[in-house]
């Protein structure tokens, strides 16, 4: 599983299933192709398995039709790796002896080597790597007479045969009804404490209507769940203590309220994102408030490394123009899954940059992991305190954009955008760029509201420009360009019109080739010294019969563009023209009919590679 979520709950008087079930529906942005629930009944000695192919509601109708009953459940919302999505192939996974079930999420690389080698007389009944992971526990309970928590152990030794193995592991024994047993590597997994309960989810959010307390697991540990104790044990087998941390987040923050989709809601937040980080790292006096330790790291590297994935990668791409234009600093902007297996000639003194929404992105984590062993010092921006990025960098800020559930992400795009901006502006010589970024911010929050507010404009050009289009181009020049690519993004990603977004002086190498009569071609133009460039390009596509949408700065509009952005600092326009594409895409997904939050193939977070 590369998404995936979930949850587990143990307690001494709470029925399970309605927090199990709750709790997938918070998760199933991690996964919606299946979901299942397994509940050991001890009063009436009977276990109850409830798998359901498609989206937790149809879980949740057959689990109502059951009557499930228990206090202790574990419970998983897939999406697919190891075959296609379906009952057999949902978890939980039960062992063939009927004792043992598990959830999982990552890969279990080695998995078809097991199946040859211990599993060969053992009969599988789905297509899955996490199959395999329960067979093989309940072969070495019976082979060698381990207990539970050692054939656990010795388990994952043999799933994690290298360190690149990424894997989260939720194990019941039906003999121990009220007890649970995790063990995580790469793979988010917390533990959540009440009074008479516990639970285990991938994602706090899940159960933040329980508790918000939570234990981090790190990386090999493992532990044993009751209801009123949680023991933890580092990959050696010793106890380890750790102090729990508060997570100060309201569940009200995870419902989508009156709004129809999470995606439209988190596009109406991103003004109180930029007041909230304002409002963080900013004092008084209007300096930046970051601790010096970090502000003397990046003024003393002699270059910038950002390392990101996806709209993280191009929130990067305009941080990166930042840091070079405001303060002067060498900056390199650069995918993490490609840096990762060929990372460039570094400088002699480099300082890393890592942004990522979940804290958990795993190809930014092994780049991560590589510098730490090369010495050199990072600063993670995450929305996820506690992750694992957040976690293993020398530094770390929140992005303080709330919980984000929809997959297509909006306001930590803003966040990220928004907190490089103050990282820059803190190190630059501040009198010498002549404007009070604080003050700036500030205009823009009130400027983005005004744009979400235009909500009906955009919807009635999507539905009349995107939503009958097969293909869609978004072109600008200087930070337009990188604003382009996540517009694209954006786009392609919810409603599956095939978009581009490139520099559009690209355009006659190469791409005018695809411009046919009807084909939309969106530009973007809020750099002055640019601006007639892209003009000129625009019009190129017009002569072959593209529709010509253009968004605009108001300083540089001219009476037949379309829709004029209020001005601002030219680095800081992404902050407000990127806002429009993302209504566009919104409104061309809802025009074509599609689940808006959960597109095809895709899922929020990536926590394996």
């Amino acid at each position: 599983m590369l998404y995936c979520g979930i949850v587990g709950f143990t307690s001494l008087n709470y029925q399970s299933s309605p927090v199990l079930l709750k709790g997938l529906e918070k998760l199933e942005y991690r996964g919606y192709d299946s979901a299942g629930i397994f509940v050991p009944n001890s009063d009436e000695g009977m276990d109850q398995l409830v798998r359901e192919k498609g989206r937790v509601a149809d879980l949740e109708a057959l689990v109502a039709t059951k009557h499930v009953s228990g206090t202790t459940g574990i419970a998983h919302t897939r999406w697919a790796t190891h075959g296609e999505p379906s009952v057999e192939n949902a978890h939980p996974h039960m062992s063939n002896d009927g004792r043992f079930y598990l959830v999982h999420n990552g890969v279990i690389e080695n998995y078809e080597e097991l199946k040859e080698t211990m599993l060969k007389d053992v009969e599988l009944h789905s297509d899955t790597d996490t199959e395999v992971g329960v067979q093989v526990i309940a072969k070495l309970v019976a082979d060698e007479g381990l207990s539970t928590f050692d054939a656990f152990n010795k388990a994952l030794t043999l799933f994690s045969n290298d360190s690149e193995s990424a894997y989260g592991f939720l194990l019941m024994d039906q003999t121990e009804p009220e007890r649970m047993y995790v063990a995580k590597r790469k793979s988010p997994l917390l533990i959540g404490l009440g009074k008479d309960f516990n639970v285990v989810t991938s994602d706090a959010i899940a159960v933040l209507d329980q508790t918000k307390d939570f234990l981090e697991l790190h990386d090999g540990e493992v532990a044993i769940v009751d209801p009123s104790e949680v023991k933890l044990f580092d990959e050696h087998g010793a106890t380890v203590t750790r102090e729990p941390f508060h997570l100060d987040i309201d569940a009200s923050e995870t419902d989508k309220g009156t709004y129809p989709f999470y995606m439209l809601k988190e596009i109406d937040e991103q003004p109180i994102v930029i007041r909230n980080l304002l409002s963080r790292y900013f004092d008084a006096d209007k300096h930046v408030q970051f601790g010096s330790e970090i502000l003397r790291e990046i003024r003393e590297a002699d270059r910038l490394y950002i390392i990101a994935a996806g709209t993280s990668y191009h929130a990067g791409l305009v941080g990166g123009r930042m840091f070079e234009q405001w303060s002067g600093k060498p900056t390199e902007v650069h995918i993490s899954s490609e840096f990762a297996y060929e990372q460039p000639l570094l400088s002699e003194k480099p300082f890393f940059i890592f942004l990522s929404q979940s804290g958990e992105t795993a190809d930014s984590r092994e780049v991560l992991q590589q510098i730490n062993a090369q010495g050199h010092h990072s600063l993670t921006l995450t929305n996820v305190e506690k992750s694992t990025l957040w976690r293993e960098a020398t530094y770390a800020l929140p992005l303080l954009a709330g919980p984000e559930i929809a997959v297509a992400s909006t306001k930590a795009y803003i966040a990220q955008v928004t907190l490089e901006a103050m990282l820059a502006y803190a190190v630059a010589d501040q009198a010498q760029l002549g404007f009070d970024l604080e003050q700036e911010l500030s205009k823009i929050a009130v400027d983005i509201q005004g744009i979400v507010d235009d909500k009906e404009t955009f919807k009635q050009v999507a539905e009349e420009l995107l939503v009958p289009a097969q293909s869609a181009f978004y072109i600008g020049r200087g930070v337009d360009s990188a604003v382009s690519l996540e517009a694209a993004l954006k786009l392609k990603e919810i409603s599956y019109v095939q978009a581009e977004g490139f520099a559009a002086g690209e355009l006659k190498h190469g791409t005018l080739a695809l411009i046919e009569k009807g084909t939309p071609v969106i530009a973007l133009m809020t750099q002055p010294k640019m601006a007639l460039l892209t003009r000129g390009n625009l019009a190129e596509t017009q002569a072959r019969g593209a529709k010509a949408y253009t968004i605009v700065s108001k300083s540089i509009a001219k009476a037949n563009d379309n829709y004029v952005l209020p001005d601002t600092i030219d680095l800081l326009s992404p902050l407000l023209s990127v806002v429009p594409t993302q209504l566009l895409a919104y409104y061309t997904s809802l025009g074509r009919g599609l689940d808006v939050d959960r597109p095809r193939n895709l899922a929020k977070s990536v926590t394996v590679q």
